[in-house]
């Protein structure tokens, strides 16, 4: 047997195991795509939406063709879960998974790459098995500073963010040192959190997140309530905080109304200047012409 035959037995033999024992781990249960754990992982806790995760995979045709592998590059592969940027069985079956593990992956072609394929290595209409293995992951960094760590539990709905000065219905709980240390449902406007008891980090988190989105924030001092603290709530200078937020609702500010209130405001005084400006030329053009005039006649009749 050679070895491209033996690699062809062992694809099927592993496409045909997983298609018969494989767990349907798709949320409308349509087997699209199949999971059997190799190796189990070494944590409790799974990936979530928006974390960035690191994997190292193989990819390979139903017939046991190897197509694609991180191994080979010898390179982790790094993408953030639930945002698209990977096909449909890879945000499903990774938000499964813990550290560590080692799973085997059946996916259907409208989980995969569907009827386009993917030229040159993957055709159309190709199912494919993929073996990952979760290296780590880690929540979103929404500045790129380390000072807001998002981690989303339930995705939002739709593509609209609050913007500042948008009225926001929120509910969170905060916490700090192991315990619970605010707990309520609270209506505001962002950018005046403050007032409320609510740190500038909440404020930057919202306009980030979508309506019905229930996420934890990792709040890192600067984002929390800094070197003053919160007595009120006993969190003493410089603490990191944790909050649970579910954005209920929110009202936008209406950008167009303000650019409109903006150009009625500021067209009358524009106009103003004009005029100014014109009569100061007026001026200064009379000046200029009639100056030498009038220096002629004074010197004429009095010399």
């Amino acid at each position: 047997m050679t070895t491209d035959e033996a690699t062809k037995n062992e694809g099927e033999v592993q496409t045909a195991a997983l298609a018969e024992q494989g767990e349907d781990i798709t949320p409308n249960q349509d087997r699209g795509v199949l999971k059997i754990v190799k190796r189990p992982g070494n944590e409790e806790k799974s990936p979530m939406i928006g974390d960035k995760v690191y994997v190292h995979y193989k990819g390979k045709l139903a017939n046991g063709k190897k197509f694609d592998s991180s191994r080979d590059r010898n390179e982790p592969f790094i993408f953030s879960l639930g945002k698209g940027q990977v096909i449909k069985a890879w945000d499903i079956g990774v938000a499964t998974m813990k550290k560590g593990e080692i799973c085997h992956l059946l996916c259907k072609p409208e989980y995969a790459y569907g009827s386009a394929g993917s030229v040159p290595k993957i055709p159309s209409n190709a199912t494919l098995f993929f073996e990952i293995e979760l290296l780590d992951f880690k929540g979103e960094d929404l500045f790129e500073d380390g000072g807001i760590i998002r981690r989303i539990k339930r995705k939002g709905e739709g593509y609209s963010n609050p913007n500042e000065g948008a009225t926001v219905e929120i509910h969170l709980e905060g916490f700090y040192g192991g315990r619970i240390f605010d707990c309520r449902d609270v209506t505001f406007v962002v950018g005046e959190g403050e007032d409320h008891d609510i740190p500038i980090g909440i404020d930057k988190a919202l306009e980030k997140m979508q309506r019905e989105e229930y996420c934890i924030l990792y709040l890192g001092p600067r984002y929390g309530f800094g070197n003053a603290g919160k007595p009120k709530f006993g969190i003493k200078a410089n603490a990191e905080l944790v909050y649970e937020v579910t954005l209920k609702s929110f009202e936008k500010v209406r950008i167009e109304f303000l650019s409109i209130s903006v150009f009625l405001i500021c067209s009358p005084m524009l106009v103003c200047f004009v005029f100014l400006d014109a009569v100061q030329d007026l001026f200064l053009y009379l000046f200029l012409g009639l100056f030498p005039l009038c220096f002629f006649f004074f010197f004429f009749f009095f010399f």
